[in-house]
């Protein structure tokens, strides 16, 4: 699984010193310093979004791009691991909205449900990407995609982040870069992959706790006599 891209802090996110209540981590690039739009988005707002959508107005989806398009490229981008597959993800996410509008029941939020569907588009897109590696010719000279590296993380960190991302279990990791790479609350979260709020949670602090072991250098014998 590629995490290529990740723009984050890596040692603030899996502190094991908890954060003052009600502080947040800053959510991906594409909005640092800026607003956060599913926590800002009011109900009726949500509501009038999926009601315009319903009723095929374009003006709409070209709202729903400019709200969450580039969040919806990046949380792509970490799951699926390169922009161009991400990319595809989300143009197939919005053909999907489109097409499914009048199913939605308002269960969820309208945004909620809109992730839901860009999520389990990723998902099918990764098992298709592990099925074509399966049967491809292992000496093939596809030459591999470069991926832009997280902007201010040093090398050897953003590696080494990305290779215990990988060892994650999937629920973990994707809870983990839903929650801490893009910012998402454990409410959205619980809605976008079905699960508790309290299964999140869970989740994301296991996750915490198994990166912890992975990135912290074992303790030396002399330190551990002090």
């Amino acid at each position: 699984m590629g995490t290529m891209g990740l723009a984050l802090p890596w040692k603030a996110r899996i502190s094991s010193t908890p954060r003052e209540r009600g502080t947040r981590v800053e959510p991906s690039e594409h909005f640092a310093g800026g607003h956060h739009p599913a926590v800002v988005d009011a109900p009726s707002e949500d509501a009038a979004l999926a009601a315009a959508c319903r009723s095929g107005d374009l003006r709409a989806y070209e709202r729903l791009y400019a709200m969450h398009g580039a969040r919806m490229k990046n949380l792509a981008r970490n799951v699926l691991g390169n922009p161009i597959d991400a990319e595809d993800a989300v143009q197939e996410t919005f053909l999907k909205v489109h097409r499914s509008i009048a199913s939605f029941r308002g269960q969820s939020s309208f945004i909620t449900w809109t992730y839901r569907i860009l999520i389990n588009t990723c998902y099918d897109a990764r098992r298709s990407r592990l099925r074509k590696k399966e049967v491809a010719n292992e000496d093939s000279e596809e030459t591999p995609r470069h991926e832009p590296r997280a902007p201010g993380a040093h090398p050897a960190l953003r590696m080494a982040l990305e290779r215990a991302l990988a060892k994650l279990t999937q629920h973990q990791r994707d809870v983990f870069l839903l929650y801490e790479v893009e910012g998402f609350r454990h409410a959205e979260i619980a809605g976008m992959l079905e699960l508790t709020e309290t299964a999140s949670k869970n989740t994301l602090f296991q996750a915490k706790k198994n990166l912890r072991l992975m990135l912290e250098p074992p303790r030396s014998s002399a330190a551990e006599a002090r």
